[in-house]
């Protein structure tokens, strides 16, 4: 009998969008660089990039295909009291669409040792797990990290909230799981490891030592300690090391028998023989990995003046415990939730090279502030101290650029008003799948696609003669795309040419004209009467949220 695929399925599942792949304009007035370098490692070139996050992902899909090492994200939870006028299952099934959509492009920019982070609750993480386990593969799901985001206690809950989880995927487990970095131990893993017999070889833990219950003879030896005293197990234990790894040690000096040599025998294990750091475990405490409260405290008291913080930030703490995992100095860090920026600050102060993307308005009155902190070190909160941050390095702002195509008055597609030549040739480039590279020798060389093939963009109107020189230039060895207002040739009067019309050429490639992808309310299409009719009515005490709350802008 054949097995019988299950899968997730919810309202509006095979309803996908046609993303138009932007290009990003950046505005030298926000961004931002130190003076000068404060260290050789000094990196200036982050991205914080403003504008609806599944546009921006789209956009940067292009360039950073396969070359992202870590992305962090911290989505909106979907409470279930975003929306008064929506039932819970239409809420659900939105979400999860546009959750799929974004997890899609995530994996495509990771790269093969890379790694996807996800902080979520109880509310949706077990169906984002399946749809997780749909794009990425079961087998490359790492584990489920349980994060104690709140170390007090509610009263008015039936049970009161103490913790996130962390979804945690690999683009390729196998290749992850031998690349991924251990834990520092912490000062009190460290205490452990003592000298007390002022051993040159340094510090060391208790390895096998003592006696376990066993029913083998060969573990019931007799030991003669320096003492002169023999000691034998106990009737129904033995030793818990073998006769010969016990001879081993005594002749490396490595067994220790107290400060008197009458002690029970302990193998040493010396904290410099041991490997670099501790495996990391799935439970982590406030204690280590920080909370809600210490993130607020540092925007209060250290990060933003004068500035209303996000209501459950993100410690740095959190981000510089993940990226110690996930991530090593140079390696290249996104986030597109990016809410107050901790991601960005944290991967800043870590030497490692970070894109943002947000677009709510907080995207100028916290992260930009916060992150100018930073980079002249003037940020004393956070992990500054852990990683001796002293300022140093920039980003670049940009922002998305309007959609290519717009209808004139006679309800024709025309090319934007605001595109100038330059970005036209990028954005012809991007839909038509070439590298944006313009040629300082070749006009006709706007971008490649291989070694061989290129492409050319113009809102000319070209005659024969102007092809026919064009295509004696690309010459018999090369092919050249070209893309055009109008030609006055044959399409295919010239071997090495492919001559397409724009924007003809592009006008069903994508859906033009759409800026926000966001869950906002306003955005919500009406609900059918009788799927409304068909669900139970929300509860009374149902928390409402302002209409105009985007979930995919105001979360960190």
């Amino acid at each position: 009998m054949r097995k019988q695929r299950l899968e997730l399925t919810w309202i509006g599942k095979d309803d996908r969008q046609h993303l138009e792949p932007r290009i990003l304009l950046e505005d030298p007035t926000k961004s931002y660089h130190a003076n000068g370098r404060v260290t050789e490692n000094d990196l200036f070139d982050n991205r914080l990039i403003f504008g609806d996050n599944l546009l921006a992902l789209r956009a940067l899909e292009s360039e950073y295909s396969g070359r992202i090492k870590c992305i962090f994200i911290d989505p909106p939870y979907n409470t279930g009291s975003a929306f008064t006028h929506y039932d819970d299952g239409v809420e659900h099934s939105l979400w999860l669409s546009l959750m799929r959509d974004r997890i899609e492009i995530l994996h495509r920019l990771l790269s093969d040792d890379g790694s996807l982070w996800i902080t979520i609750d109880d509310n949706e993480a077990h169906y984002l797990k399946i749809v997780c386990d749909d794009i990425f593969g079961r087998k490359n799901y790492v584990t489920s990290v349980v994060w104690e985001k709140d170390k007090g206690r509610r009263s008015d809950a039936s049970f009161s909230a103490a913790h996130d989880y962390i979804l945690i995927y690999a683009k390729n487990e196998t290749v992850w799981g031998k690349v991924r970095n251990l834990l520092d131990r912490t000062p009190e893993q460290l205490s452990r490891y003592r000298n007390p017999d002022n051993d040159p070889r340094g510090p060391w833990l208790q390895g096998d030592n003592g006696t376990a219950k066993s029913s083998s003879e060969g573990s019931r030896f007799p030991v003669t300690l320096p003492s002169g005293r023999v000691v034998t197990p106990p009737p129904s234990r033995g030793w818990s090391f073998s006769k010969e790894t016990l001879a081993k040690a005594r002749d490396e000096q490595r067994v220790y028998f107290g400060a008197n040599g009458d002690g029970m025998p302990i193998i040493k294990r010396y904290l410099s023989e041991v490997q670099g750091g501790v495996v990391p475990r799935t439970w982590w405490p406030a204690d280590e990995a920080g909370h809600n409260q210490e993130a607020k405290r540092d925007h209060l008291n250290k990060l933003l003046f004068g500035i209303e913080p996000f209501p459950t930030p993100k410690p740095e703490r959190l981000l510089q415990r993940i990226l110690s995992i996930a991530t090593n100095p140079g390696d290249l860090v996104l986030d597109s939730f990016a809410g107050s920026g901790t991601t960005g600050a944290v991967a800043h102060k870590m030497g490692r090279r970070w894109i943002m993307i947000e677009l709510g308005e907080h995207c100028h009155t916290h992260i930009i502030p916060r992150l100018k902190k930073v980079i002249d070190g003037e940020d004393p909160g956070g992990v500054t101290d852990g990683t001796e941050w002293k300022g140093g390095g920039g980003f670049r702002y940009y922002k998305l650029a309007s959609s290519l195509l717009e209808k004139d008055k006679w309800g024709n597609w025309v090319i934007q008003s605001d595109y100038n030549p330059a970005m036209l040739a990028e954005a012809v480039c991007k839909l038509m799948g070439f590298t944006y590279t313009p040629s300082e020798h070749s006009y006709w060389m706007h971008g490649y696609s291989s070694e061989r093939d290129f492409i050319y963009v113009t809102t000319q109107s070209l005659t024969r003669d102007q092809l026919r020189a064009i295509s004696e230039e690309v010459g018999d060895d090369r092919s050249l795309l070209v893309c055009c207002k109008a030609f006055n040739a044959k399409p295919d009067a010239f071997p090495n040419l492919t001559i397409k019309k724009i924007p003809l050429a592009v006008l069903r490639k994508c859906e033009w004209g759409r800026d926000d992808y966001s869950l906002t309310v306003q955005n919500l299409p009406e609900a059918k009467a009788e799927l409304i009719d068909a669900q139970p009515k929300p509860s009374p005490k149902r928390r409402a949220v302002k209409p105009q709350a985007d979930l995919f802008a105001e979360k960190e």
